[in-house]
């Protein structure tokens, strides 16, 4: 069936990539329902509404495009075989197994297989990421040298953790390719004012222009200016944060390949050519390709691996909703520097890169004992680069330690001295990293205690939490940093 298939690219599925040929038919179809069942952010409705469009614009009579309310009445209108990459989510993946006639192929959009990452993981007792890495860059021959790794070692981690510059508001590096809108963009902003009108559709955080790719050309674009005037910089301060420099010298690419429109082994390879042409350095290009052929295709893997269950692990039992001034991205109502900067960020942006959404984010949440479960949905809904796949292995499984260690050895946990020597937050906030009781203490300092004493059974075993643990039991005032923070509860600190 597959060659004279209609092929059915889901809104994260764009790129050409997922054809089999540059003429095939395509079908795609914009779900309103999507849209009405949870309130995502304004801004990610924008940039897959805008992609799915452009790429419609793109492929002209090459595409049938249907705006239904649901997948289903789309289908109904279709004549004649369909096939389609499989899906990112369980729940998509069951739909269209569920209906007749369409034809499911294996995934694209990655770089290791299932049946490649089944025999790997049939092999371990354990899964652990930095395994899965090697073996992927020796299957790709990516960075390696014969058969070692480029530069003698295989991992630059330990060479990307500086903190952030001290009086320096900027990293200054060049700024990141920016788009253009156009009347597409124009219009999809123009439906999206009317659904909220209408009633039928709400929306968390706020609109502005588009600041991330949705076409081939855009993010074509994108990359070649991350490659040549952001890569050489993206190594060293990898982990650090500035209040005043909220991109870094991240890549910003993240959505765009999340939607389909880049091949991630593409940039893998296209940052190896600048690293043997000598534009950029060893520890940056590695560490941006284990972000490709290793984190992101493992929490790909991990999601499919352990199966639908997965996102409704539980294993420190952290039961306590989602209070409403995060649900609701209310920065405003918080006093904490650092908290109320990320917050307000992905408010007004959509997007913050991978430390604040750990050690700001996430880390604020398992210390309150969050549920897993939900703080997954509002990382996908709220979150430009966000879906399914994404963020149930990398909430569950890696910032809330919900898994009981499947993904991660110990649970991603810090106090305010983390935040204090990664980023410049601390020293305009209200707050103090050193004291963690009364009405300046920190409510990470406070918060990493309390998570400690209300797991400490549950970390015990753990031989990672051994010195954490002991450094619990020696301090005199635990009990009044316990009862200081259930008094404060789901309250904005």
């Amino acid at each position: 069936m597959t060659a004279a298939a209609r092929r059915w690219c889901f809104a994260d599925q764009l790129g050409p990539h997922f054809l089999d040929r540059s003429d095939q038919p395509v079908l795609l179809v914009e779900s309103r329902a999507v849209f009405e069942r949870r309130r995502f952010h304004r801004r990610k409705a924008h940039l897959v509404l805008s992609a799915l469009r452009h790429r419609a614009a793109e492929l002209g009579d090459q595409a049938t495009f249907l705006r239904t309310r649901t997948y289903g009445e789309a289908l109904d209108r279709v004549a004649g075989p369909v096939s389609v990459c499989r899906p990112t989510s369980w729940a998509a993946d069951r739909f269209v197994r569920s209906r007749p006639g369409i034809e499911v192929l294996p995934a694209r959009g990655f770089c290791t297989s299932r049946a490649e990452f089944g025999e790997w993981a049939g092999r371990r007792r354990t899964l652990r990421l930095e395994d899965f890495y090697r073996d992927a860059r020796r299957r790709f021959d990516i960075l390696m040298d014969g058969d070692g790794p480029a530069g003698g070692r295989w991992n630059f981690d330990a060479d990307n953790r500086e903190p952030a510059p001290r009086n320096a508001g900027t990293l200054g590096v060049p700024e990141p390719w920016r788009p253009e809108e156009d009347d597409i963009d124009a219009q999809v902003r123009a439906d999206l004012d009317r659904w909220e009108r209408d009633g039928s559709v709400s929306f968390v955080g706020r609109d502005g222009l588009r600041e991330f790719p949705v076409t081939a050309t855009e993010v074509q674009a994108a990359l070649r200016v991350f490659l040549r005037k952001r890569l050489a910089h993206f190594g060293p301060h990898e982990d650090a944060m500035l209040s005043g420099d909220r991109v870094m010298a991240h890549s910003l690419l993240s959505a765009p390949m999340n939607l389909g429109l880049l091949d991630p082994l593409d940039c893998a390879h296209a940052a190896e050519a600048a690293y043997r042409a000598g534009h950029a350095p060893l520890g940056s290009v590695e560490g941006y390709i284990r972000q490709l052929i290793g984190w992101r295709d493992y929490v790909w893997h991990v999601y499919w691996h352990f199966g639908p269950d997965y996102r409704r692990r539980n294993a420190l039992g952290a039961r306590t909703r989602l209070p409403e001034w995060f649900a609701n991205l209310d920065a405003d109502a918080v006093g904490a520097r650092c908290l109320r900067d990320v917050l307000a960020q992905v408010r007004d942006h959509g997007w913050v890169h991978h430390i604040p959404r750990l050690m700001v984010l996430s880390n604020y949440a398992l210390q309150r004992g969050w549920q897993p479960d939900a703080l997954a949905d509002w990382f996908h809904r709220c979150f430009v680069d966000g879906y399914d796949w994404v963020m149930v292995a990398n909430v569950v499984g890696m910032s809330q330690h919900a898994d009981g260690g499947l993904m991660a050895t110990k649970p991603y946990a810090a106090g305010g001295a983390y935040i204090n020597r990664m980023s410049d937050y601390c020293g305009g906030c209200r707050y103090r990293p050193g004291e963690r009781t009364g009405e300046r203490a920190c409510p990470f300092t406070a918060g990493y205690w309390w998570f400690l004493s209300r797991n400490e059974r549950h970390l015990a075993g753990n031989r990672r939490m051994n010195r954490p643990l002991a450094g619990l039991r020696r301090l005199g005032d635990l009990d009044e940093v316990v009862s200081q923070q259930r008094r404060l509860g789901r309250s904005a600190p």
